[in-house]
């Protein structure tokens, strides 16, 4: 089975920076999109940022507003997401997603345990 393990989280004053990373165990990791998700208290999980398979697409949540960059080094099997500018909206748990094809993310092929990002004033 396929596991995904995060790291980087933490807490960060507004204004600050953080990165995530993502660590997969499979071997064909650079066959799938990857994604990043995250869920804070009261509300629906979202879709934070996408890359496909060989890195030449992303997409964005339009709350993002161009603060994070999503990337994937399929060499070493990982997927980060720098995130930048950071504000106490952006409190959440952070997933990591490994899709089912090069450019899907659904259904999900794994998910990471997450790892807690906290933003404070």
């Amino acid at each position: 089975q396929v596991q995904l393990t995060e790291s980087g989280g933490g807490l960060v004053q507004a204004g600050g920076s953080l990165r995530l990373s993502c660590a997969a165990s499979d071997r064909t990791f650079s066959i799938y999109a990857m994604g990043w998700f995250r869920q804070a208290p009261g509300k629906d999980r979202e879709l934070v940022a996408f890359i496909s398979a060989n890195g030449q697409m992303t997409f964005y949540g339009d709350f993002v507003k161009d603060r994070f960059i999503i990337s994937r080094d399929n060499a070493k099997n990982t997927v980060d997401l720098q995130m930048n500018n950071l504000r106490p909206d952006d409190t959440a748990v952070y997933y990591c997603s490994q899709g089912s094809t090069v450019a899907t993310l659904s259904p999900a092929r794994a998910w990471g345990q997450g790892t807690q990002v906290t933003v404070s004033s």
